[in-house]
């Protein structure tokens, strides 16, 4: 393994644990991520995760597992838990827990190590999926963050300041998973943001192409945070009431503490002009978040009209 992070990272998420356990124990040893951070990624208690932390040390210490290098044929079965943990450190990367919106050491790191692991691991299409969506994600950060720090929505933003090089990159990776024919998570992801990546405008975007790949993505993985997703492209599809009742109908407690399950509903709500309950949900959302960059541009958007 030509990396001594990545082979760490191989190292951790071993098999013994469990899949959340071995991430969770990643990011915080190998991933520069602190317990606040990991717990706002598995949408838990900051005390939750630092017992689930615990316990996982334990059991490696209670256990004896074998602290060694996993051989070749080992990787498969550990590969996604490690594409999990370049993934949420992409994330904590992309929208920082707190101080400004990003840490782009963070993102850099992620995509270093996506591009390691295609390397490694040339024909797994999920490794190339995640790549592809780090790229493509990435290739619009000059364009997320005003000159004065503030955050600027897909919407808003200066697409002529979007990666080009990035997007090309990303793209023809997609293009090649789709011919595999072998769909993922991470694959879908990639597809749905490369759509956005070809728009010239956002009033031009393919919501129903995306909205398409979110019912595949929830397919494979039906998780709240992809049917809330789901339920924003729906919005742009048949209109902001039929996107709250999606959100409306969405019942879990993980995503009673997401502040963007709460921002969504707001803005949905603003859109209707039910301007109350929308101020109500901005409110529920400002709490959730300790970022002030969020918490300003959830300011903003409450103060905007409808």
């Amino acid at each position: 393994m030509p990396d001594d992070r990545l082979r760490l990272i191989f190292t951790c998420c071993h098999p013994a644990l469990n899949q959340p356990a071995q991430v969770a124990l990643t990011l915080r040893l190998l991933g520069g991520l602190e317990t606040p951070e990991i717990a706002r990624a598995f949408f838990v208690p900051e005390a939750t995760m630092a017992q689930r932390i615990v316990r996982a040390k334990r059991k490696i210490r209670d256990t004896r597992l074998p602290y060694r290098v996993p051989a070749e044929a080992e990787l498969p079965a550990r590969l996604k838990a490690v594409l999990a943990v370049v993934y949420l450190v992409y994330n904590e990367g992309y929208a920082a827990t707190a101080g400004s919106l990003m840490r782009l050491d963070l993102c850099a790191e992620a995509i270093r190590l996506a591009r390691v692991l295609t390397e490694l691991m040339p024909d797994e299409p999920e490794a190339q999926g995640l790549l592809a969506l780090l790229l493509l994600l990435h290739a619009r950060s000059a364009a997320r963050v005003a000159a004065d720090g503030s955050m600027i929505r897909l919407a808003d933003q200066d697409r002529r300041l979007w990666n080009r090089d990035l997007i090309a990159e990303g793209q023809a990776i997609v293009r090649a998973c789709v011919q595999r024919d072998r769909p993922g998570p991470y694959q879908l992801q990639a597809a749905i943001n490369a759509v956005h990546s070809i728009a010239p405008t956002f009033d031009r975007t393919d919501w129903r192409a995306i909205l398409t790949l979110y019912e595949q993505l929830y397919a494979l993985t039906p998780t709240p945070v992809v049917a809330l997703n789901r339920a924003v492209a729906l919005a742009e599809v048949r209109g902001p009431a039929a996107g709250l009742a999606a959100v409306d109908d969405l019942c879990s407690r993980a995503l009673d503490s997401y502040y963007l399950f709460h921002a969504a509903r707001a803005n949905l709500l603003r859109r209707l002009g039910r301007t109350t309950e929308a101020a109500a949900a901005y409110a529920t959302a400002r709490a959730l978040t300790a970022n002030p960059v969020e918490q300003a541009f959830l300011d903003a958007q409450h103060a905007a009209d409808p």
